[in-house]
């Protein structure tokens, strides 16, 4: 269990409006979904179908990525709030249904459009889509409601990301010659090994599911480890892309990359003392839902009605925002640091729209 505190205590440390629960009687569906925050808008965030060791496991996830995800708004200049939900599934074989997506449907249009769901890790256009056939407020299907997949969204502002830090590095804004250590090439990671070998990076990657890892090194060329080891791979980029929680102060040490930056969510254990960690160790951090917030612009431009020019605007500008957070985290105690004071000065409402004015 991660953490002895009371749900109660939980909600109250991190500020979440809600945390809700619901049972579906006849389909078995176990879900969760917090509101960490509705002060800039609805709170736009992905559905998580997963297998938790326990319920406290899944608490501490929702609770972490829904915080995150108002985080990455704010960042991201939106005038949208941060939500996550979680489908607690029984067993990690549990197959998926159009009942059980119809019956999580249901429950996120009890919250009237406070909660917009979208598409996350167990979850694809298929999902939503069922989803969408019960309720409005959701976003990331191709039939039913719109969106499509974001996940090459999600990769394009993760390479914009990747630029800024080797440009920060002092390295120029130039792939060739530039290892990148990739975990995971899901969706996201098979786009962004694509932009990578085509801007002539070499690719490293691991991946628990074989048939991605085999997809990846046929198509582009990348050169598969195995995943015990990806993360202590040589590299000038180690690039998380799978799940989160994968680097902590005790793995900080082994890291041998000069430069983090991935597009999966909550890469560090503890944010605010890894991140300080990494400074001291000389590695720069991209934090992650500045880099990572392409997929969120994207459904989140398209829920606001913004037209597909202002969309790849939207995108590109994330080049610029990291570019301000890593120089704003030389006089900071970390690039984490910075990244929070600006999106909580948005939050706040003491900052205006756009974070360009440094």
């Amino acid at each position: 269990m991660h953490n002895t505190e009371s749900i109660f205590e939980q909600i109250a440390d991190r500020g979440h409006e809600r945390l809700c629960f619901h049972h579906d009687p006849e389909t078995g569906l176990r879900a969760i979904i917090a509101i960490h925050s509705t002060a800039l808008g609805n709170a736009l965030g992905g559905t998580r179908r997963w297998y938790y060791e326990s319920e406290a496991d899944a608490i501490y996830d929702v609770l972490r990525l829904s915080k995150g995800m108002t985080y990455k708004a704010a960042v991201s200049g939106l005038p949208m709030g941060g939500a996550k939900s979680v489908i607690l599934l029984p067993h990690r074989e549990q197959v998926r249904t159009e009942a059980e997506a119809r019956a999580m449907g249901r429950f996120v249009d009890t919250f009237n459009g406070a909660y917009i769901a979208a598409e996350d890790v167990g979850v694809d256009t298929q999902f939503i889509d069922w989803m969408a056939s019960e309720t409005s407020h959701v976003m990331g299907g191709e039939t039913v409601c719109r969106g499509g997949d974001p996940s090459p969204w999600t990769a394009m502002g993760t390479f914009h990301g990747m630029r800024a830090s080797l440009i920060h590095a002092g390295r120029g804004d130039d792939f060739s010659g530039i290892t990148v250590a990739m975990q995971g090439v899901g969706h996201v990671g098979q786009n962004l090994c694509k932009l990578l070998t085509e801007a002539g990076a070499k690719v490293t990657v691991a991946d628990i599911n074989k048939k991605s890892v085999d997809y990846v090194v046929d198509t582009y060329g990348c050169t598969a480890v195995y995943d015990a080891d990806i993360l202590t791979t040589e590299c000038d980029i180690l690039a998380p892309c799978a799940l989160g929680n994968v680097i902590d102060g005790s793995s900080i040490q082994k890291l041998r990359c000069s430069i983090l930056c991935g597009a999966a969510n909550n890469i560090l254990g503890d944010p605010e003392e890894d991140a300080v960690a990494l400074k001291t160790a000389g590695i720069l951090y991209a934090p992650d839902f500045v880099v990572n917030a392409g997929g969120l612009i994207h459904l989140a431009g398209m829920h606001l009605g913004m037209s597909n020019e202002l969309l790849q605007t939207k995108n590109d500008e994330i080049f610029e925002t990291t570019a301000q957070i890593l120089n704003r985290g030389n006089n900071s105690t970390s690039t984490y640091a910075a990244a929070v004071e600006i999106a909580e000065q948005r939050i706040a409402g003491t900052q205006e729209t756009g974070i360009h004015a440094s």
